[in-house]
């Protein structure tokens, strides 16, 4: 192995496409490769050192729909079960028509839905329901309590018919909540952080945490047309601007009680590492514990979409792949003109962080950045490539 190229990959993203950033890579069980360069604070110039904390997005997501399929497997719910069951509020859904017309929804929302982002919900976390939460709750916006305000708001089309980015996985944390009667954090770290040994992942800032995050940037384009984060991870590619610092804190942290699972996670590079480490085990991790069984793993990996809702799945950078439960998976590579294997999943997200696993081989690697509008068109493919030249 020779890891030249992902070294030279990342000094040439420092230089160009972000601040800082740091990869770890995990071969059989084993680290084979750790690194960072770049700054963490751009204005003050201090070094990246690759143990920084980051605000890690829709990386978050891998954890989440982790934390889900446990519950599967334990026989807590089917797929194919509708989500009304265990959350009533979700019964009597409502479409919102392109004319603007309200009709009820023939098909219910299942959990299958959820895991899958075939449930007709958006990504408006300022939408009547989640106001209405804001009220309810003076503000603290617990988990489960928002969600069931969120059932008021319509959808964008009938269940399963189509994919649309959405909070999906929030109201699967919602869901894992009330199967398991703890909050979702605890239930994460209780399921998954702890028999991983992974002692630096969080869901809320502290003070402690703060000060070992990144400062976080987003990158302004030169034209001066900026996006929301979830925008600018659907697309955006822009050579040319500049990166405008906007603090440490993530504003999809809707309050102190809501423990996002589509974009929650607070962790270092090392330490989110050993998530894809595990996966990358067919869910054994490097403690010996296992949080998955293999096939849940290879059920994870299918990909879902039918003909039609593939027609969404049509962000530049997810070319030649389907999505499964909550990740991207490489099915054609005529398409993608990627070099890793069939079967390879993962995730983004909105500053940077990125998740690649491949049970085939055994591989787990961790990358974050600390950028809004990370451009993902521009690194993610050509990321995966690096990393897989260097393993002959």
């Amino acid at each position: 192995m020779d890891f030249t190229n992902l070294k030279n990959f990342l000094d040439h993203m420092a230089v160009w496409r972000t601040p800082g950033n740091a990869v770890e890579v995990y071969l059989n069980g084993k680290s084979v490769f750790r690194y960072a360069c770049g700054y963490s604070d751009l204005e003050s110039k201090t070094p990246l050192t690759g143990e920084e904390m980051y605000n890690i997005y829709s990386c978050s997501k891998v954890t989440t729909v982790t934390a889900g399929a446990q519950l599967l497997e334990q026989g807590k719910f089917l797929l194919g079960d509708p989500l009304y069951e265990y959350i009533p509020e979700f019964k009597d859904m409502y479409i919102k028509t392109p004319e603007g017309n309200l009709v009820k929804a023939k098909n219910p929302i299942t959990i299958g839905d959820l895991f899958s982002m075939t449930a007709g919900f958006t990504y408006d976390l300022n939408s009547p329901g989640y106001q209405k939460a804001r009220e309810l709750t003076k503000g603290k916006m617990d988990t489960v309590e928002a969600i069931k305000c969120v059932a008021r708001d319509p959808l964008s089309f009938e269940p399963g018919t189509h994919w649309q980015y959405s909070i999906c996985h929030d109201v699967l944390a919602a869901l894992v909540s009330v199967i398991s009667g703890k909050k979702f954090r605890d239930y994460v770290k209780e399921n998954i952080f702890d028999p991983l040994d992974m002692t630096e992942s969080v869901y809320h800032h502290t003070e402690e945490t703060l000060t070992k995050t990144a400062s976080q940037y987003t990158f302004v384009p030169s034209d001066g047309v900026e996006m929301d984060a979830v925008e600018a991870q659907k697309h955006g590619n822009a050579k040319d601007g500049t990166f405008r610092n906007v603090g440490k804190h993530n504003h999809h942290i809707l309050g102190e009680e809501y423990d996002s699972g589509g974009a929650g996670i607070i962790t270092t590079v090392p330490d989110y590492a050993k998530l894809m480490a595990a996966l990358a085990n067919y869910g054994m991790g490097l403690t010996g514990e296992r949080i998955l069984s293999k096939y849940t793993i290879d059920l994870m990996r299918t990909n879902r979409l039918t003909h039609e809702q593939q027609k969404d799945f049509n962000w530049k950078q997810l070319a030649g792949c389907g999505y499964g439960l909550g990740v991207r998976t490489h099915t054609t590579p005529t398409k993608s003109g990627l070099i890793c294997n069939l079967g390879e999943f993962g995730w983004g997200g909105a500053a940077g962080a990125t998740a690649i696993i491949d049970p085939e081989i055994n591989l787990g690697v961790f990358y974050a950045q600390h950028t809004l509008n990370p451009r993902e068109e521009y690194y993610q493919p050509r990321l995966r490539n690096v990393v897989y030249s260097c393993l002959d």
